[in-house]
């Protein structure tokens, strides 16, 4: 037995779990050199855009206040607009999450009697008050904005027919939601979005096109602004914040449909002008630098889980061989207490929070108990090493993040062991699934 062998067991991971996770790790050596070739190309335009921004110790400090004239937030926002290629940005920590980044940069660009569409099918369960599908206080519907959707195919296309036949004169912006959220569709490349965007454009090219990016940003070389999306939309407690933005969201695009979404943010008339950075612009900084390779280190644990999780017979999206566009693996294991237990797992290899015990809860903004595991040093961050799902049919959960590979491993590791510790998996399936 090795020393690390020897750590890994001090700390809860029996021999079976080892040695099939070992296994695994030997077939994904070309799939991990490919990720940090990614990573490599993102780190370079992160930091080329800084330089040119000529980002400076001033811009470290922030300010309090009203916070006008703040040097270190207008620079961040042109290094944001530069890597996301849009013409300008908007990222600030009064923006407390993604959700509230995507009703921003949506009510400040709809009106009253415009027409909302998803072509992508149902948005993600916390965007359904936003819109009103579910009843809320202060929803587009409230204002007199319609919605409207056209499902994906049954095999993860886009039905360009209906989209079609859904476009009209209210037509004012359509959203496109890049990850699966708590569904078990494909997510979408950046190529395949671009191609949907391209689509909708030929048919009215004043339709707006707003990208919800959440778990997407760093994973290819490409991002939505570089095929077309108006605004590209996400959370600094996820991919672009590198784990140490303890706050905040950006919506990226156009001039217009950023000053739109700061108007709504702050108020009319005072749009980006106001808005202290309240002494978190060097966390914004450096986790926006870290981000490519924590990014890196997330989209390793996925492929990791999927490779680990898919010869025990657990349908996992993408599958084992797939090409990556997010950091989220859903894994369907048909069963409310293997998700439980995987969570608990994921739960107990935290580097905070070890000891709790995460179970299902009536979490706001859902229609079904929820778990959440997530011992995280950013209360909620989904970047940092965090899985969780819906209590509800086909009872999938839902893995991503790692702010180090080495930390993402030994919690999959944790996940596993909880399943084989509740009988949910036997070590004969693990020595089958190793061969």
């Amino acid at each position: 037995m090795t020393d690390l062998n020897k750590m890994y067991a001090s700390m809860g991971i029996g021999d079976a779990v080892y040695e099939y996770g070992s296994k695994i790790l030997e077939k994904l050596k070309k799939r991990f050199d490919e990720i940090d070739e990614t990573a490599e190309y993102n780190q370079l335009k992160v930091v080329r855009a800084m330089q040119e921004c000529r980002v400076s110790e001033a811009c470290l400090v922030g300010t309090t206040g009203y916070g006008y004239n703040d040097l270190g937030r207008d620079t961040l926002e042109e290094v944001y607009a530069k890597v996301f290629h849009t013409e300008d940005a908007l990222v600030r920590p009064q923006i407390t999450c993604g959700t509230h980044a995507l009703a921003l940069a949506l009510s400040g660009n709809l009106r009253p009697g415009d027409e909302l569409l998803s072509p992508v099918g149902r948005p993600y369960d916390t965007l359904e008050e936003v819109i009103g599908i579910r009843p809320s206080r202060g929803s587009l519907a409230e204002y007199g904005v319609t919605y409207r959707q056209v499902d994906l195919l049954p095999d993860g296309g886009f039905d360009f027919d209906k989209i079609r036949r859904s476009i009209n004169q209210r037509t004012r912006l359509v959203t496109i939601q890049r990850s699966k959220g708590y569904q078990t569709r494909p997510t979408l490349s950046v190529a395949r979005i671009g191609e949907l965007i391209a689509f909708i454009k030929s048919i009215r090219p004043d339709i707006l096109c707003m990208v919800d990016n959440c778990y997407g940003e760093f994973v290819e070389t490409a991002e939505p602004g570089d095929v077309g999306a108006d605004m590209t939309v996400g959370s600094l407690i996820k991919n672009p914040g590198g784990g140490l933005a303890p706050i905040g969201g950006y919506i990226a695009g156009t001039k217009e449909c950023v000053e739109n979404a700061a108007c709504r943010l702050t108020s009319p008339g005072l749009a980006k002008e106001v808005g202290a950075s309240l002494g978190v612009l060097k966390d914004l900084y450096q986790g926006f630098f870290l981000a490519p390779t924590v990014t890196a280190a997330a989209l390793k644990a996925a492929v990791f889980a999927a490779n680990l999780y898919e010869p025990l017979g657990f349908a996992v999206v993408p599958d084992s061989s797939e090409s990556r566009h997010d950091i989220i693996q859903a894994i369907t294991f048909g069963r409310p207490d293997a998700v439980i237990a995987f969570c608990q797992g994921i739960q107990a290899g935290a580097p905070v929070d070890s000891h709790v015990t995460p179970q299902p809860w009536d979490m706001p903004g859902y229609d079904a108990q929820v778990i959440m595991a997530a011992g995280a040093f950013v209360s909620g961050s989904s970047i940092e090493l965090s899985a969780d799902g819906p209590i509800r049919p086909p009872y999938a959960v839902y893995f991503q993040g790692g702010l180090t590979w080495q930390h993402a491993k030994f919690g999959i590791l944790k996940s596993l062991q909880a399943l084989l510790d509740g009988g949910i998996v036997s070590e004969e399936a693990l020595r089958l699934g190793a061969v």
